[in-house]
């Protein structure tokens, strides 16, 4: 899991405190006062968890979350002035993994960000281990176990799967898969990554026909999820 946090939020002050007891936490931290940038940051980096104030200056925290949620599974903490039970529910409703009502403690909101990766702990990476579901990945070793089967892949499929794998909930499109996987002088056709995620899905899904974790995104790319409990 990556250990960058976004925090997405127009007050300065906020902004500024909450970036520092992250970073005395441990964690890296990108900041954006609008909603559109935020969800343009996490489009474009790997995102460990975002920190969202409903109330933005062009759009709503819950229309940021809806946005973010149309290509990724980041766990998302809300915060609000707002306080009654059914505010809450809507927001969680909505794709959010927590919710946190202003005012607020400063280490309050960093011992909920440690709670949320916690529980979201189907995805972390142990030095050189990705682990995904019943998938552990081993980046020293370029094996892939499942439920600690050995699994033979190619070259190509391990490729394929760590880059997938590194970014969880990331769209990607052919012709990127091609470059990372394939290399960005590949000659081919991109159509040829498409028969390495069906092979890819052979080896690793239950069943490949509903796949747990590469989804096809309709005209986008690809994306891997963490399976669902």
């Amino acid at each position: 899991m990556s250990s960058t946090i976004l925090i997405v939020d127009d007050e300065p002050k906020i902004v500024e405190v909450l970036t520092l007891y992250l970073k005395a936490d441990g964690f890296h931290v990108l900041t954006a006062s609008t909603g559109l940038q935020a969800v343009e940051f996490a489009e474009s980096y790997p995102i460990g968890l975002i920190v969202l104030d409903l109330m933005l200056p062009d759009l709503t925290g819950e229309e940021v979350c809806r946005k973010i949620r149309g290509f990724s599974r980041v766990p998302i903490l809300m915060l609000t002035a707002k306080s009654t039970e059914a505010d809450r529910v809507a927001g969680l409703s909505i794709g959010a993994d927590d919710y946190l009502v202003k005012p607020f403690s400063p280490r309050e909101l960093t011992a909920r960000v440690r709670a949320i990766l916690r529980r979201i702990g189907d995805h972390k990476v142990l030095s050189d281990l990705l682990e995904i579901g019943a998938l552990h990945i081993s980046l020293e070793a370029k094996t892939v176990k499942k439920d600690g089967s050995l699994l033979e892949l190619t070259p190509n499929e391990y490729r394929l799967l760590v880059t997938l794998a590194r970014y969880p909930g990331r769209i990607w499109s052919r012709d990127e898969l091609v470059s990372e996987v394939l290399g960005i002088d590949f000659a081919g056709i991109d159509r040829t990554i498409d028969t390495h995620i069906k092979n890819l899905r052979q080896k690793i899904e239950d069943d490949p026909r509903e796949p747990a974790y590469i989804k096809t995104v309709y005209k986008l790319g690809y994306r891997l999820d963490l399976p669902e409990r």
